[in-house]
């Protein structure tokens, strides 16, 4: 992937200094997926592995909703004839968008406005920070479609972001969780106004891009290796991660800024 000039068939990808802006863009039908958006976008957060460019990724919807989930027509009809071995390879893929999301070494931060449900919702989920509008409303709605809660990993992080008691009451119900609620939950970081939302987003990816990126996407990968390690584990696993960390010229730019007396520049290596 070259990210000054990738060119996505499905969403709008804008890349400027370090930071790459995906969205969303079917405005008219409140952003929603499709087999080819969701092939692409996996694609996409797969490559970013190897995008040392891209240093953080935002994640927005255009036209005040931020995804409505699956396309009814274009996807749940198709899925109602399916077989199994068909059904199977879609619910693959789409949980491989959310592996794909979770093993780039970016930062994701997603920017929530209005409608956010389903698989829109679980996109929220799989970013490593979500900042919202106070009219941001989200559902993980596979209830209400006939479908169990767990779809794309949601039974495995709602839980750990909100508890699992809140997590159960929107899995089994469908309900909207309102953008206060995600707030006082933990699901949200900040609420911002709608028009300030982006300008928002991108000053945070801004900050993170300044930062020690390589050290940034260790702190990412250890976030997601120590869920399912003991204590034991995981305090090995971060001493071996830091005395990586300790090795890069960031630490080093640091240590000598410091002496200095002057603010550190990260360079990622």
């Amino acid at each position: 992937m070259t990210p000054e000039t990738f060119t996505p068939t499905h969403f709008k990808w804008v890349y400027k200094d370090g930071i790459a802006r995906v969205s969303l863009n079917r405005p008219e039908r409140k952003n929603p997926l499709t087999f080819e958006s969701y092939a692409e976008l996996r694609d996409t957060f797969r490559n970013l592995c190897y995008a040392r460019d891209v240093k953080v990724v935002v994640f927005a919807g255009e036209g005040g909703n931020f995804c409505s989930g699956g396309d009814v027509l274009d996807i749940i009809g198709p899925l109602t004839k399916m077989g199994m071995p068909e059904l199977l390879a879609f619910t693959r893929m789409t949980g491989d968008l959310v592996k794909a999301m979770r093993h780039c070494p970016q930062p994701i931060i997603a920017a929530v406005d209005g409608v956010s449900v389903g698989a829109g919702a679980i996109i929220s989920l799989a970013s490593d920070l979500r900042y919202a509008t106070p009219e941001a409303k989200t559902a993980f709605l596979f209830n209400r479609v006939g479908l169990a809660g767990c779809d794309m990993g949601a039974c495995a992080i709602l839980p750990r972001l909100i508890g699992h008691g809140r997590a159960s009451e929107l899995l089994y119900f469908g309900r909207s969780m309102s953008a206060q609620e995600g707030l006082a939950w933990g699901f949200f970081n900040e609420l911002v106004p709608a028009e300030k939302l982006d300008a928002h987003a991108m000053a945070m990816a801004e900050r993170l891009s300044a930062g020690p990126t390589f050290a940034n996407g260790i702190t990412k990968n250890q976030l997601n290796m120590e869920w399912d390690m003991s204590i034991d584990t995981a305090i090995e696993a971060e001493a071996q991660a830091q005395a990586i960390c300790m090795k890069t010229n960031d630490f080093k730019r640091a240590y000598d800024a410091f002496v200095a007396k002057q603010k550190p520049v990260f360079e990622g290596d």
